[in-house]
């Protein structure tokens, strides 16, 4: 359990800024939005999303990887992780319904149809658990080598696809609530950089599923500390590779948009997500970060919650502060009562979870949570 502590306290760094990033952002004065540290929270609001979709690749890869080594037929595999992904995608369309019915009168129709995070989610969850069904071998090494190589072809297919995808190849014969899956156009004339369509996002999750499989690896149980390095490593060589590519004079694509739909963008986005998991991995293993009680661990597991709920008290109707008429002091004053309440909610949520388990099984000793 101690070996995967890492990718809970990752959930939880999104989680963190995740809360800042929303909080100053609903609730800071127009005037106070060219100061240095909202500059700084946005920029830290660049890192959680696609922070959860990488490690909803990594989460996924690990389980799967448990099932083969079960034995478990790779159709049953298949049904089990893909109705997770559809269940996934269910909650996101509930989600906007919700967002939907608090909003009523001031939220367009057309809000119902947005393509979220969860939404893209669900769907990554179901495209990953096809091609590990695809992957499967009469071997669990063998399938897992197939599932590394096809998961890094599928990620960088998706993100060579995307510039085309955003502008000369637009599906435009497909009406707008299938072509925002494509590109995020939602009901507007052009893709829309704040949705989280198909292209590129499922990249991240396909990225994080090669790397999930390369963690369940041999090699990685062997020698996980040099794995984790050479992640490390990998991440600045992707950075190095991106800023390289950028300076050249002569580019693939006829319009050329680095900071949001170009494949270089999402290599050095990569990258930072390898450095990231690299150091966290170890903070968790020599740092102080399971030395007792650990309020990220404790967001990370049970990050789905805290994202959902905390959404309504920052930006919906029961938004604890006005919004945009705030001073700093103010702001983060409130952010750190949104903080505190998702880390007792996360609480309850835990320990409700852990009576639930011991009424199932009368006489069971209580258990330490898994990790993951």
């Amino acid at each position: 359990m101690k070996r995967l502590a890492y990718i809970d306290w990752m959930r939880g760094l999104a989680c963190l800024l995740m809360f800042q990033t929303h909080c100053y952002d609903s609730w800071l004065r127009s005037d106070l939005r060219d100061t240095q540290l909202f500059k700084l929270s946005q920029l830290g609001g660049t890192l959680p999303s696609p922070l959860f979709i990488f490690l909803a690749g990594v989460s996924f890869a690990l389980v799967t990887e448990k099932l083969r080594e079960k034995g478990i037929d790779r159709s049953a595999i298949a049904k089990q992780t893909i109705r997770r992904g559809a269940e996934i995608f269910g909650l996101g369309i509930l989600f906007r319904i919700q967002e939907y019915a608090l909003g009523y009168k001031w939220v367009p129709w057309t809000d119902l149809l947005r393509v979220d995070i969860l939404n893209t989610l669900g769907v990554s969850m179901m495209l990953m658990g096809v091609l590990c069904w695809s992957t499967a071998a009469p071997t669990v090494s063998l399938a897992r080598t197939r599932s590394i190589v096809s998961s890094f072809v599928v990620a960088t297919l998706i993100a060579l696809l995307t510039p085309p995808l955003w502008t000369t190849w637009r599906p435009k014969f497909l009406p707008w609530p299938l072509q925002t899956y494509i590109n995020g156009v939602h009901t507007f004339d052009e893709p829309q950089r704040w949705l989280f369509p198909i292209f590129p996002w499922c990249a991240f999750a396909f990225a994080g599923l090669a790397v999930g499989f390369l963690v369940s690896s041999d090699f990685a149980r062997q020698r996980e500390s040099v794995l984790f390095t050479s992640l490390g490593f990998a991440g600045v060589a992707a950075i190095l590779l991106s800023m390289f590519f950028d300076a050249l004079p002569i580019h693939l694509y006829s319009v050329y948009d680095y900071w949001h739909s170009n494949p270089d963008f999402f290599l050095a986005r990569c990258g930072v997500l390898l450095i990231i998991l690299s150091l966290i991995y170890a903070w968790c293993k020599w740092g102080f970060a399971q030395k007792g009680f650990s309020p990220v661990i404790q967001l990370g597991q049970t990050s789905l919650l805290v994202y959902w709920v905390h959404i309504e008290f920052v930006y919906g109707r029961f938004s604890i502060l006005p919004k945009h008429s705030c001073s700093i002091t103010k702001a983060t004053a409130g952010l750190c009562v949104i903080f505190f309440a998702m880390l007792c909610l996360s609480m309850l949520r835990t320990r409700f979870k852990k009576e639930k388990v011991r009424a199932l099984r009368p006489g069971t000793p209580p258990t330490p949570e898994p990790a993951t």
